[in-house]
């Protein structure tokens, strides 16, 4: 049985753009869930390619016969993200673009159906990418992103998108559910020659094909690894990132941004809240941030909502504070 190929998908310097991007993405989110969308703004701004908006319909990303289908999975964050490497995963939906027989009978003829499915969607795909760049050869890739739920580690990989053979497939039926529960019976795939599971496909609340991936061994070097938060360099020190804005008040007031002076100004202030209670600290911090009151006029206040969208009068200046100093 053949094993889709993993693919290069950054050149070195498009791996750096990446690691920056990506890692500026993550500091403006301020915690909130990674989506598709960012992904796929980091992915596309890395590698110079228009981006025509994340679909969980249509393939993510076609350029000059390129087309790729990006899923992405959450994992813990109480582990390096690397120790994934060479385990076999899961991801919740290939695609729902798949109808199970009426008649649940034999698991494998019902498997090998849906499996035809699959492949005849796939051949779609790359029709699709051939379409959008006549006379190139189209190259159809499934990329899988795994991201910590801490927003710290990330690792990519793109392989090959192979159509399924549903001759080298079997299946049986696995009940779930019971209890409160509505019991439903799913089908579990396994390849032929190995008896390894390879697909999860559920019959009801939405039929969908979930596929198990192998995650390349560390020293693939189509694997791509990036730490956006906390990132240990050598000699004990410690990359992190900021918003720009974020940047110029501590520069405020710090004076500068060297690794001593912050360094400094942490630890006094880290062991000075060492010797507050916690009520104290409390009063300490409600005291730094009480909002304080400015007047700007009307035209002012309305060219600033024009100008920057932003979700609160505070977020406005914030993102007005970038253009001040450029």
């Amino acid at each position: 049985m053949k094993r889709p190929r993993t693919l290069p998908a950054f050149s070195k310097a498009e791996y750096v753009k990446a690691h920056m991007l990506l890692a500026s993405q993550v500091a403006i989110m301020m915690g909130r869930k990674f989506e598709e969308g960012d992904w796929a703004h980091v992915y596309c701004t890395a590698k110079d390619i228009p981006l025509r908006g994340w679909s969980n319909l249509n393939i993510d990303v076609m350029h000059q016969g390129l087309g790729v289908e990006h899923k992405m999975l959450c994992v813990r964050s109480d582990k390096n993200i690397r120790e994934h490497c060479g385990t076999s995963l899961m991801h919740p939906a290939a695609t729902r673009s798949i109808r199970i027989p009426t008649t649940k009978g034999d698991p494998t003829k019902t498997a090998r159906d849906v499996l035809r499915q699959y492949a005849e969607l796939i051949r779609e795909r790359r029709q699709k990418v051939a379409e959008d760049s006549p006379g190139t050869r189209p190259s159809l890739h499934t990329g899988w992103l795994l991201w910590q739920e801490s927003l710290r580690e990330f690792l990519y990989f793109e392989q090959e998108t192979t159509e399924p053979n549903p001759a080298e497939y079997y299946a049986v039926w696995k009940e779930s559910g019971g209890g409160a529960r509505k019991t439903s019976k799913n089908l579990w795939v396994f390849e032929q020659n190995t008896d390894r599971k390879r697909f999860s496909i559920t019959t009801v609340a939405g039929a969908k094909i979930q596929p198990y991936f192998d995650v390349p061994p560390p020293n693939n070097p189509n694997l791509y690894y990036f730490c956006v938060q906390g990132e240990e360099l050598p000699d004990g020190l410690v990359r992190i990132w900021i918003t720009t804005t974020t940047a110029l008040l501590l520069a405020q007031k710090l004076g500068n941004l060297d690794k001593e002076t912050i360094s400094s100004a942490i630890l006094k202030v880290a062991d000075a809240l060492a010797k507050l209670s916690e009520d104290e600290k409390r009063l300490a911090a409600l005291r730094q941030d009480v909002a304080r009151p400015i007047v700007i006029t009307r035209d002012a206040y309305d060219a600033l909502r024009h100008a920057f969208a932003g979700v609160s009068d505070e977020h406005m200046f914030q993102l007005f504070l970038r253009f001040v100093v450029q």
